[in-house]
């Protein structure tokens, strides 16, 4: 969709300069802080999630094997998707992501990548163990 942002010759003035790397299971640093690449497998497609220190951010998972749930553990605050109530081909449902949080064990979870089939926000939230909230646009996590 943006070729022309790749393209290595003919470029014109204001298209941006991207510097692509990448991006293997190996810890990286970038911006000062050292990132940890998790992999996650999206079905049978393997994506990355990361972890930033005390942080994780997972989105896009249906599973993840125990030597990258090992990454996870630790960490203070775990982002992690949550699709709906009703089990999903591709990504965790309330369930599954209520049982990862429990292996992972961080001191707060917030859910995220859920649909409208979750259910409504207030009730949702009612149903959650202590520590796990509903994530919504434009919140902020202190850490």
């Amino acid at each position: 969709m943006f070729h022309y942002a790749f393209a290595e010759h003919d470029r014109y003035p204001g298209v941006p300069e991207l510097h692509l790397y990448n991006i293997h299971l190996e810890p990286f640093r970038a911006g000062g802080c050292t990132i940890v690449p998790v992999e996650v497998m999206h079905h049978r497609m393997p994506v990355l999630g990361f972890r930033f220190g005390p942080l994780a951010y997972i989105t896009d998972a249906k599973t993840i094997s125990d030597e990258e749930l090992d990454k996870l553990r630790g960490s203070k605050v775990l982002v992690i998707n949550a699709l709906r109530k009703k089990e999903h081909i591709s990504h965790l449902n309330l369930a599954e992501a209520l049982e990862l949080i429990r292996k992972v064990a961080p001191e707060r979870a917030y859910l995220t990548h859920i649909s409208h089939l979750l259910g409504r926000h207030s009730e949702v939230e009612q149903e959650l163990p202590p520590g796990v909230f509903l994530a919504y646009d434009g919140a902020r996590i202190a850490l």
